[in-house]
């Protein structure tokens, strides 16, 4: 009877702590068979790149059976589209891509990545493509391959064809972006035309017409509605076919994790910017005041830092050597003036290179012109306040010369006669001197009075 009392003891804590295990786990705890929401905001680069990989990763080990990319971008660089795209294909379970909410866009290389997915939906009042090249824009074309253009401002689907690129390099980057949305319609049953036109011709088209010309599966309000229309549907993953079921089954979010979001930061043109700034400030600090040691410190971590970030970006080389030598030249000014010849030259080159820091056509990648307006006034200030402390300077020396040299002591150099001249050291320096008295040599004299470039002394 003890034993069974013991054994009925036993049992009643085991519940009583599974129960307590039970309500310690937390609510947003993984549901294996559901469906994860992955959203992408802004501009396609690498820290979105990164996200995209990272979380669909996140889901499939939390058993996720599907993946909805809401994606709302302007547009942003190759490579980063390239990646994303790459593990869309790659992915084990199905990726819907849905352009949400109202007044998204998927412009430039968010119409690529709609096109790469299993299934592909808009919300209302979202519209998509204008996906040319950005070094094709302009009479002049840039040799920027890796970039996708900005979203045109029409929205209309019946836009002219821009004029054939005249060079071969544009035409290769041209036709690479043509075979490769083409590529993607194909494999997904969609529209090749219109896909041509938006690389060709940057042409739109809103939710609506884009569902008209199988541009889309569909058009969905929510989430939920997305999940209803895409049930049953049969698609294509990896090298199999298969049927979604995807009614009445649990979303759960996937937000960046603390790589991603830090790489998102340090990404951001304009802070990397700012990082390059302060790396070189801390630095120069350093140098001129060795032994403090924290802006020496803070410095080089900025500058690391800020040269990875742009070494991920689309930078100009040309702008980041007229942002160095408008800081050499700047620096030169400060330690040997030349009455602001070197200062305004550097602050101009400086100026200069930091608009052409970034490639302006690349949609959110470029330095936010406030900014660099701030760090140039800035500039501009401390340029002037070197310059007035060295005129305040020769003007104080001027007006105190004079009164300064008559308590000077020198010593007489020649031998001096009454009411004749003869040199002496004074202060290190070789002056004229005349005496009412006579003056042997390496007698120590005293200056009464000063007559331009003659000195009056008198023995000490």
């Amino acid at each position: 009877m003890l034993y069974w009392r013991r054994m009925l003891w036993w049992m009643v804590a085991g519940l009583l702590l599974s129960g307590s295990v039970g309500a310690a786990v937390p609510a947003d705890a993984p549901v294996r068979g559901g469906v994860a929401r992955i959203t992408l905001d802004g501009p396609i680069g690498p820290a979105a790149a990164e996200y995209v990989d990272d979380a669909m990763q996140r889901a499939l080990d939390d058993g996720a059976v599907a993946v909805v990319l809401q994606l709302d971008t302007p547009g942003g660089l190759s490579d980063a589209m390239r990646q994303i795209i790459a593990r869309i294909l790659a992915n084990p379970v199905p990726v819907l891509v849905y352009v949400a909410p109202g007044g998204a866009r998927a412009a430039s290389a968010g119409t690529y990545i709609l096109y790469a997915a299993q299934v592909a939906a808009m919300a209302p009042a979202t519209h998509l493509g204008a996906a040319t090249p950005v070094s094709l824009g302009g009479s002049t074309p840039m040799p920027l391959p890796k970039t996708i253009d900005k979203p045109a401002p029409s929205s209309s689907s019946k836009t002219k064809p821009a004029d054939e690129p005249a060079d071969a390099e544009s035409n290769k980057v041209l036709n690479d972006a043509i075979a490769y949305i083409r590529s993607l319609a194909q494999l997904r049953g969609r529209n090749a035309e219109w896909a041509e036109q938006a690389v060709r011709g940057a042409a739109t088209l809103t939710a609506e017409e884009a569902a008209k010309q199988r541009v889309i599966d569909f058009v969905a309000t929510d989430t939920a509605e997305l999940l209803s229309k895409a049930d049953g549907r049969r698609v294509r993953v990896a090298e199999r076919e298969v049927t979604l079921q995807l009614k009445g089954l649990a979303v759960r979010d996937y937000p960046p994790s603390a790589r991603s979001q830090f790489l998102g930061i340090i990404t951001n043109p304009t802070i990397a910017y700012l990082l390059l700034m302060a790396g070189i400030v801390g630095l120069f600090l350093e140098a001129t005041h060795p032994g403090v040691l924290l802006p020496g410190v803070a410095g080089g971590i900025c500058l690391l830092i800020g040269l990875y970030a742009l070494q991920l970006l689309p930078v100009s080389y040309a702008g980041l050597a007229l942002i160095a030598l408008g800081i050499g030249l700047m620096v030169a000014e400060a330690v040997t003036p030349t009455v602001g010849a070197l200062g305004v030259g550097g602050v101009i080159a400086f100026v200069l290179g930091s608009i052409l820091l970034m490639h302006s056509g690349v949609p959110g990648y470029a330095v936010n012109l406030g900014v660099i307006a701030a760090i140039a006034v800035s500039a501009v200030g401390l340029l002037a306040w070197i310059l007035w402390l060295v005129f305040e300077s020769q003007r104080s020396r001027q007006s105190m010369g004079e009164s300064a040299m008559l308590e000077e002591f020198g010593v007489m150099l020649e031998p001096l006669n009454a009411h004749g001249d003869a040199w002496a050291s004074i202060h290190g320096e070789r002056w004229r001197v005349r005496s009412d008295s006579v003056l042997a040599v390496g007698a120590r004299v005293r200056i009464v009075r000063r007559e331009g470039l003659l000195l009056w002394v008198e023995a000490v």
